[in-house]
């Protein structure tokens, strides 16, 4: 044990006045050490994942060093190409040294990720898993075998207890310098992360000792070690009890109240403090006075841990608001929301929502007025400002929009009357242009508007009728424009429109139009009226799209515009029909665009922008093809492709054109190929053994040659003149060349390889592979292959070794719609090539198996997708599964393919909970019944959702919904994410649950009434819905209610709703529950509910009106004819008056002392809390310090104090004054437990408190 190698306490007790540093007896004197040796660790105790995010961050970096490069590189080939030779040179080096870096540091990723999944999974041989758990006992970070293997051997084979044992020993050496001690305490750190298990078996009291010492040093830096060292002892609440024990509240009061010339010590002890939160229940053990003193430290505006602190306010909050409230903490908070200055505000703003949810947290606010704080900046009159004010603005719109995207936030700002919310609107008439720039923004930003993309232009002042001819109609048969994508068949919910629509009827009630047509009557700038008509235009299609035909009837009209327009006698009338002339040519525009701001699915947007670039460049291709010979002519020669071989001088954009329309024309290619040399020198241009493509550097402007490249492979193939000149020409046979240096069986070998890595990331030789994939899309262009046996090679290199960049680019640019070899050689490769090229494979069937089924006739692109995919379900790896898992399930959201994936049978219980969802999608349709049924699958899974899975997905759902409302950016994936880029994943949208999917067929509503499940979904539901205080109840309810709305929006559901009364207490929750958590889920439901037209018929039956489109389907949103009764709650009073009445009776105890002068000083400190009294309170303690009065320099006094300010309010600077009085030897006393008798009969009239101020709290030390 550490104990028997140390020599007897009592030599430390004697020392330790030694410890203190000889140098200076002023710490305001000495110069500060190194940071670093503090607060930084080395390398060695980095976790896994801090390494990974560290490389993640370099790589973001790297990336936008890229991405400027290319950039500066696109805008220097735009220029003469004498004067910008040499920069792009270096251009291009910088570029070329950023790739290079770039594939070091993903592969590094791609290293740290896979040595982390092989500490995680421990050897499934019993020898080698001993080892495995041996090694994680000494919890060696992978970091430290690399570069100092031997040293660290010899390290582990010394007992951690005996290390332990001479640091202690170490310690106690007196008169050493600062940096001996902070470098033994460092070491001490080390070792307690090393062996996370060496902290539970301390001695405390020698420890502990060891850490009173330290804290009572003059040396900033050795008070700041020690707090760090204690936080690496904590274990659970015990320990913290022990450590509160030391007397530690004192120390880290002393140390918070410094100067900012310590912030050190100052930070390490805000450190200290914040670890308690890492502990369970940890927070019980932080004493009101340190939450005083913290609070202090949050109130001082120069204060450099203000942010800091504040934001441990706001954890403390969420774990104990008792403790926060009795501190006085809550008005900081308040003041951080709302002022602007703290730039996390939104994290206070999570923890007031999170009081506010249920009943018994809400008691410890003030009737939620606090939520009202950031709204008071916007109604500041003022109209000189600066740009620190319209931070401040922006800052407090963040915080809003936080707010807003909360059903407490909801609910909390739309009582009295949707007061914050009016005051907001009515903000727009204060003549403040960034002012009114900032709330339309913010509008923007609440309704999820997205601006079509002519809104940069019309806002800079062009009219709309230039759009008007170009942009597409989308007239596309069969499909709604007013519901883009709410049909059953593609099972895809979102909650967040719903969302949305009660946002937008809040601020409709609140008067958002009448707002919006007064700014456009008094328009400050030109800019900010044309971005007023386009939110005015966005609002009446949401309007139009989101919410019931009673909402929508009375806004299209603009009635208040309309009679200021029917006033002939009024000059006003132009600007009203002005107006009106704006909001009717955005409509018609946006009609035009087809640009559902905030209604379309990303894939459906994503798809219709393709159609409609599609069509604007086929009507181009159209009308170039009709070019005559004259026009064809002049077109050539000014692409300069005549005048000169340099292909730097070439018009690329020209070229472009020409190929595009012109080229698929037969005469004018005729031309292009007999009377010029056009496309001859393109096709040298592209020739590999020319070397003018290839050695072109692959940086994103130099992207164009392969664009022209692919564009001329496609117009020669639509014409026969065009194959024959392709197929004889030298450009294929020389690739199938090049290609035969890796074909073991061609028998050619060449030292330098056209293919080679390097070559392949750093030039545009890779792009040959896009030549080749054009061809691969037209039978004629695969017969030319074939000719040239280029298939052949094709199967040879899917078998390369250690050439996984020539497969991949080879894979990734063929195209595999037509049956015949391509699909063969990725099946190939799917099979029998490394785990991560058979995941880059499946992904890329991902565009193929999302297809259109081939409802008659051969079998289509989708069939051969879905087939493959299936046998990618019994690769041996995991994440292969995974992604074929996650490519069948996008593609079940088709009826079709999920019909032809039933039929296939696949086996997936192998897979377990990986193949689960899709399972679940199974139960759709009754050959999918069936199918499950034969596996008895359906009874388990029905038990399992019942008994357990209904509550898990409550957390998945309000999981995906807090992500989806917190609109944070997708990262974009890295070099080791084989997912297609733009697969990604999508929220808000509803999971899949088993009742609904159950619901789907007759088959599994039989099933569903057997069990009587829903009946007790019901009967819970009944029975708790008033329910606002027990969690565990109020998630079941929460489940039950998600069960009940998912069978509800099935069309065969109706029955269920019909022989019960559920829908009734759904909407008594919706409409009165006391959680406003609750009130969300319910009105979530309800939503659900509304997707079937029989539950909208009940719904109306209970006051709630539904959503249809044109063609009289459910769209599945709904809200109350009453609209005020969905924020309807009772309000509540703040209840302080147990912890006022317990602090009064305290410092009334505390200010008493029988020594006239004693108590003098205690009625003085308590005048310091009082603005008023406060100066001279402070020249009365300075006399009485200055006549050297004892009671600075008893503990009893000292306690008393810290009661008065544990019990009031205090400024830092007078908690500071009135503690800096005291001698330090007073607090070595309290500390050591050395008060002298005298001290002790003093203390006797302290007062009797059941909870224990300070260290009082296990102050026996254990032994």
């Amino acid at each position: 044990m550490a104990v028997l190698c140390l020599p007897p306490p009592s030599a430390s007790w004697q020392a330790r006045a030694e410890l203190k540093p000889t140098t200076s007896q002023d710490s305001r004197l000495r110069p500060d050490i190194d940071m670093h040796a503090i607060t930084v660790g080395g390398n060695d105790d980095t976790t896994s994942e801090q390494r990974q995010a560290d490389l993640q961050d370099q790589i973001d970096k790297e990336t936008k060093i890229k991405i400027g490069s290319e950039n500066l590189l696109e805008a220097l080939n735009a220029k003469s190409a004498k004067n910008v030779k040499d920069q792009r040179a270096q251009v291009e080096e910088q570029l070329n040294m950023s790739n290079r870096k770039l594939a070091q540091l993903k592969a590094g990723l791609a290293i740290e990720i896979q040595r982390a999944k092989e500490v995680k999974s421990p050897p499934a041989d019993p020898q080698s898993r001993l080892s495995f758990l041996f090694r994680r006992n000494l919890s060696r970070s992978p970091s430290r075998h690399i570069p100092k293997q031997d040293e660290d051997e010899d390290e582990e084979t010394e007992s951690p207890t005996f290390v332990l044992a001479e640091i202690l020993q170490a310690l106690e050496v007196t008169g050493m310098q600062p940096e001996y001690y902070v470098e033994r305490a460092n070491s001490l750190v080390l070792l307690l992360k090393r062996h996370t298990t060496l902290k539970y078996d301390l001695a405390w009291s020698i420890f502990g000792l060891r850490m009173q010492i330290m804290l009572l040093s003059d040396s900033r830096e050795v008070v700041a070690a020690a707090y760090r060292v204690m936080r690496y002892a904590f274990t659970d609440r015990k320990s913290l009890q022990i450590i509160r024990g030391l007397q530690t509240d004192y120390l880290v009061i002393l140390s918070l109240v410094k100067e900012s010339k310590a912030s050190v010590e100052r930070e390490q002890a805000l450190k200290f403090v914040r670890a308690f939160l890492d502990v369970k229940d940890g927070v019980e053990e932080i004493g009101r006075a340190v939450v005083r003193i913290i609070v202090a430290v949050a109130e001082h505006t120069e204060d450099r841990l203000r942010n800091i602190a504040t934001l441990t306010l706001a954890e403390i909050l969420v774990r104990k608001p008792a403790l926060l409230v009795g501190a006085g903490g809550l008005g900081v908070l308040t003041d951080a929301l709302g002022e602007g200055n703290y730039h996390a505000a939104e994290s206070v703003g999570s923890s007031l929502l999170y009081l506010l949810d249920t009943p018994r947290r809400r008691q410890f606010l003030r009737s939620g007025r606090e939520l009202e704080t950031p709204f008071a900046m916007f109604t500041d009159g003022g109209t000189i400002h600066g740009h620190l004010h319209e931070e401040k603005l922006k800052t407090n719109a963040k915080v809003i929009a936080s707010l807003l995207r909360s059903w407490s936030g909801l609910i909390a700002l739309s009582m009295n009357d949707f007061l914050p919310l009016r005051s907001l609107l009515l903000s727009l008439q204060i003549p403040t242009v960034h002012m009114r720039n900032i709330i339309l923004e913010l509008l923007f930003d609440l309704f999820r508007i997205k601006s079509p993309s002519w809104s940069s232009s019309f806002l800079a002042g062009r009219r709309l009728t230039t759009y008007g001819r170009v942009t597409n109609m989308r007239n596309e048969p069969g499909k709604d424009r007013s519901n883009p994508r709410t049909g059953a068949s593609t099972n895809k919910w979102n909650l967040l429109d719903h969302y949305v629509s009660v946002v937008l009827a809040a601020f409709l009630h609140a008067g958002l139009v009448p707002a919006l047509l007064r700014a456009e009557e008094d328009p400050l700038t030109l800019q900010l009226k044309r971005k007023t008509t386009l939110l005015l235009g966005e609002v009446l299609k949401l309007a139009n799209d989101l919410l019931p035909p009673l909402w929508s009837a009375q806004l299209q009209v603009l009635p208040q515009l309309l009679k200021s327009a029917a006033q002939f006698t009024s000059e006003d009338r132009f600007v009203a029909i002005g107006t009106i002339y704006q909001v009717d040519s955005v409509n018609r525009t946006l009609y035009r665009s087809g640009q559902a701001s905030l209604h379309t699915n990303k894939d459906a947007a994503a798809t219709d922008g393709t159609t409609s670039d599609r069509q604007t460049d086929q009507s181009k291709a159209q009308a170039a093809m009709s070019m005559d010979e004259g026009q064809f002519r002049t077109l050539i020669l000014e692409s300069q492709v005549l005048n000169t071989t340099n292909f730097q001088k070439w018009n690329w954009n020209l070229i472009q054109t020409a190929i595009d329309g012109p080229l698929l024309n037969p005469k004018r290619l005729d031309e292009a190929l007999k009377v010029t040399k056009f496309v001859h020198r393109l096709h040298n241009f592209y020739r590999p053994f020319k070397f003018r493509f290839a050695d072109v550097k692959n940086t994103k402007p130099n992207q164009r040659y392969v664009r022209a490249g692919c564009a001329l492979m496609t117009s020669l193939l639509q014409n026969p003149e065009g194959v024959k000149y392709l197929s004889e020409s030298k450009l294929i046979r020389q690739l199938a060349e090049s290609l035969s240096h890796f074909d073991r069986m061609s028998g050619l070998t060449s030292d330098s390889p056209l293919f080679q890595a390097d070559r392949m990331s750093e030039t545009l030789t890779g792009s040959y592979f896009a030549l080749l994939g054009a061809l691969s899309k037209d039978l004629r262009g695969i017969q030319i292959l074939e000719r040239w046996r280029v298939i052949n090679m094709f199967y040879h290199i899917i078998e390369l070794n250690g050439r996984d960049d020539l497969i991949r680019a080879l894979l990734t640019n063929m195209d595999y719609t037509l049956d015949g070899h391509l699909r063969i050689i990725i099946s190939k490769a799917m099979t029998s090539c490394s785990k991560e090229i058979r995941i880059f494979a499946t992904g890329l069937l991902h565009k193929y198996a999302t297809k259109p089924m081939q409802l008659s006739g051969a079998q289509g692109v989708a069939e051969w997708a879905i087939k493959l995919l299936v046998t990618q379900l019994y690769d041996p790896d995991v994440e292969v599964c995974e992604v074929a898992i996650r490519i069948l399930e996008t593609a079940c959201n088709e009826t079709e393919s999920l019909e032809f994936v039933v039929k296939c049978r696949p086996a997936l219980d192998h897979l377990g909970e990986i193949g689960a969802p899709l399972l679940l999608r199974f139960l759709s349709t009754s050959v999918g019944y069936h199918y499950l049924d034969g596996l008895d699958y359906i009874t388990k899974e029905m038990d399992d959702w019942f008994l357990g899975r209904n509550d898990a997905y409550v957390v998945q759902i309000e999981a995906t919904m807090a992500r989806a409302l917190a609109d944070i950016p997708d990262k974009p994936s890295s070099l080791f994410s084989y997912d297609e880029p733009s697969e990604q994943p999508e929220y808000g949208l509803v999971p899949a649950h088993f009742y609904r999917e159950l619901t789907r067929t007759k088959e599994g509503c039989k099933l569903l009434k057997q069990k009587g499940h829903f009946e007790e979904f019901a009967a819970n539901i009944r029975d708790f819905a008033t329910e606002n205080n027990d969690p565990e109840i109020i998630l079941k309810v929460k489940g039950c209610l998600w069960a009940v709305g998912n069978v509800g929006s099935m069309d065969l559901g109706a029955p269920f709703l019909e022989n019960s009364d559920v829908v009734k207490w759904i909407v008594q929750i919706a409409e009165t529950s006391e959680v406003m958590s609750l009130r969300g889920t319910a009105f979530y439901v309800l939503g659900l509910i509304s997707r079937s037209l029989h539950g909208q018929e009940i719904l109306l039956e209970y006051g709630w009106d539904g959503v249809v489109s044109d063609s009289g389907e459910a769209l599945g949103f709904c809200l109350p004819l009453n609209f005020g009764k969905l924020f309807d709650i009772k309000p509540w009073a703040a209840k302080s008056e147990d912890i006022s009445f317990k602090r009064n009776k305290e410092v009334t105890v505390a200010i008493t002392d029988n020594d006239p002068i004693n108590a003098r000083i205690l009625k003085l400190a308590t005048d310091l809390g009082n603005t008023v009294l406060a100066k001279r309170a402070a020249n009365d303690l300075q006399a009485i310090k200055a006549k050297k009065a004892p009671g600075f320099g008893k503990p009893a006094i000292f306690r008393k104090v810290m009661q008065i300010l544990e019990a009031h309010h205090f400024r830092l600077p007078a908690c500071r004054f009135v503690l800096d009085l005291f001698d330090k030897r007073v607090l070595e006393q309290i500390v050591l437990e050395e008060e002298d008798e005298e001290s002790e009969e003093s203390s006797d009239s302290e007062p009797e408190s059941d909870e224990e101020p300070f260290g009082t709290v296990g102050a026996a030390r254990a032994s």
